[in-house]
């Protein structure tokens, strides 16, 4: 595996949403894991460059990482970064269904659904086809 290549990759904040900083963090390099935007062996911003970028307190930055690197999904090297060594889901941010829910997303809106409103529904879509049984039962059928 080749180490090092840089990828322009930077964190949005969201102070009022409610979750967490470092959860932030991961779940914005979880998304781009899952989208391919991430891929084995870019590297992560320093953690002194997303301080900077976001004015978080490093050692929030740095719980981040750490928990990237728990779930086996980068790795740190002292004094040389932290590089992404896994990788999440299948989809491309080129995806035909990007497209098609980009579509959907449109539609709801010039309809009058909020942001929120959309990310609801579509959670409680989600949940329903992919129900814990559904899941288990799809589980034990491919064993």
């Amino acid at each position: 595996m080749q180490w090092g290549s840089v990828v322009v990759f930077s964190f949005r904040i969201d102070r009022r949403s409610g979750v967490a900083s470092y959860l932030q963090i991961v779940h914005q390099v979880q998304q781009a894991l899952r989208l391919g935007l991430l891929g084995p062996g870019d590297r992560l911003p320093t953690a002194r460059a997303v301080v900077e970028a976001t004015a978080l307190n490093p050692n929030t930055v740095l719980k981040a990482y750490r928990e990237l690197e728990h779930q086996g999904l980068v790795e740190t090297r002292r004094r040389h970064g932290t590089f992404v060594v896994g990788t999440l889901g299948s989809s491309s941010a080129d995806s035909p269904w990007r497209a098609e829910l980009a579509e959907v997303a449109a539609r709801a809106r010039s309809a009058g659904l909020e942001r929120e409103d959309l990310a609801a529904l579509f959670t409680a879509v989600l949940a329903d086809l992919y129900s814990p049984k559904e899941t288990d039962a799809t589980q034990h059928q491919q064993l």
